[in-house]
């Protein structure tokens, strides 16, 4: 009886059935003749809502659910989960599928519904598009069946509590590395760049074959064997490539959903990806006002899990970046020369000019692309059509702003220092074709 009672839910048609039989015993005071018609409407009502009750809690009503989810979710990308249903009972039932998503995503009209017949079976499919890391605990799978009078609903309630963490977007890495490694079509928005000169590492000496490039020859091999030589070489790998995620406050602002920073951390994980695809070795640094992770470039095969499990726990600080730590920390621990893609974010000239000299310095240690960020909606108002004093204001302020963007892209470039500005949006695509830019022209 309690389970009777807690499962129990009406529906508008039962008040709209009960309340016309209540209309009805209204006028009867005024029509005597309605009376007998009143009391005959309200017996069957009741015998039709106790057949509908016994009809739903008969104990061969079933409908059973499975919900199906990735195992972990990926930040700022559409995520698909599937409901798997099935009808066991032997009349067709309307069926409302309540799922308790995480409360991170603050989604409290989620509701589907379909109809079930007899022994049927349906996948329900919904997007989640998360835009926080972290937990997400999803709850009970609530299910509410019909039969065809529809006057009251049983509730069917799932417990498939489960945690699914959220990373970072490892539907975006996937997406990038096809586009990136697949050599049978083009891509939207990823250039092909033809390499540049010579430069590749010596392999070994072979006979030349037709079809060799003769300015390969080695003429004192050739001597020595009287017959042509040729030097053979093999493209240049194993370069160190380090993403470097300024996270201190300036990282905070938010832009389609994400934070500055959740974009440089999506970002991150694809150019790892795409480096250790190409062969070359992938390692990260995080600072702010003091360093965070560090972890060595390296090629291994875990080494994509293991930047993966670091850039899930970064969060963005309260405080400015300290850059001198941040020289030190490069100068001793990242050996040899790399390729170092540092994401920040500089909102005025003033604030590169402070870092400056330090860049300079890691500069002359290492290339570095300084990755930095395009405000959307400044540039939305610079654009925009003025028809009064405060527009005209609003938009020479905006006017002034993206001015200094320019500077400092202009500034970096005087002392040879390659920069990326770019929309957080394109953000991965710009920093992909940068890092085959260099590589192409044998940079690194």
């Amino acid at each position: 009886m309690i389970r009777l009672f807690r499962d129990l839910y009406l529906t508008n048609r039962f008040f709209y059935l009960f309340g016309g039989v209540a209309a009805l015993f209204a006028f009867s005071f005024a029509f005597p003749f309605l009376f007998p018609v009143a009391q005959a409407g309200l017996v069957v009502a009741i015998a039709v809502v106790l057949a509908e009750i016994f009809m739903q809690f008969n104990p061969a009503v079933s409908v059973k659910c499975a919900r199906v989810t990735p195992k972990v979710l990926s930040l700022g990308s559409d995520n698909t989960i599937r409901l798997n249903l099935e009808n066991r009972y032997g009349l067709t039932l309307r069926v409302s599928v309540v799922d308790e998503l995480p409360v991170q995503l603050q989604k409290r009209d989620f509701r589907m519904s379909l109809a079930l017949a007899p022994g049927e079976e349906k996948q329900l499919q919904y997007i989640l598009h998360p835009t926080a890391r972290g937990e997400y605990h999803f709850g009970k799978v609530n299910i509410y069946t019909q039969t065809a009078a529809g006057f009251i609903e049983r509730r069917f309630s799932h417990p498939l509590e489960k945690m699914v963490p959220v990373y970072p977007s490892i539907i975006q890495m996937r997406e990038f590395e096809l586009k990136t490694v697949a050599r049978i079509a083009q891509f939207h928005g990823i250039k092909k760049m033809r390499r540049l000169g010579h430069s590749y590492e010596f392999e070994q000496i072979k006979n030349y074959v037709r079809g060799d490039d003769y300015r390969s020859i080695n003429w004192k091999a050739t001597g020595r064997k009287s017959q042509l030589m040729v030097n053979q070489y093999e493209e240049e790998k194993a370069q160190q490539v380090y993403s470097i995620i300024d996270n201190s406050r300036s990282m905070r602002m938010p832009f389609n959903n994400l934070s500055l920073l959740d974009h440089a951390v999506n970002t991150s994980l694809v150019i790892s990806n795409i480096a250790l695809q190409k062969q070359d070795k992938a390692g990260l640094i995080t600072f702010s006002e003091k360093i965070g992770t560090t972890l060595k470039a390296d090629r291994n095969i875990l080494q994509l899990r293991t930047i993966l499990e670091a850039l899930y726990k970064e969060k963005e600080g309260n405080l400015e970046a300290n850059y001198e730590l941040l020289y030190l920390t490069v100068r001793n621990f990242i050996k040899g020369r790399s390729l170092i893609f540092l994401y920040s974010n500089f909102e005025s000239y003033y604030a590169l000019e402070r870092v400056l000299p330090i860049l300079r310095r890691i500069n002359r240690m290492h290339l570095l692309v300084v990755i930095f960020f395009e405000n959307s909606e400044v540039l939305d108002f610079t654009k925009k059509e003025v028809s009064n004093v405060e527009d005209i204001y609003h938009q020479t302020v905006a006017q002034k702003f993206a001015y200094e963007k320019d500077q400092i892209v202009q500034g970096l470039r005087q002392y040879g220092i390659q920069s990326i500005l770019t929309r957080p949006e394109d953000l991965s695509i710009n920093t992909i074709n940068k890092y085959l830019e260099l590589k192409s022209r044998g940079m690194i």
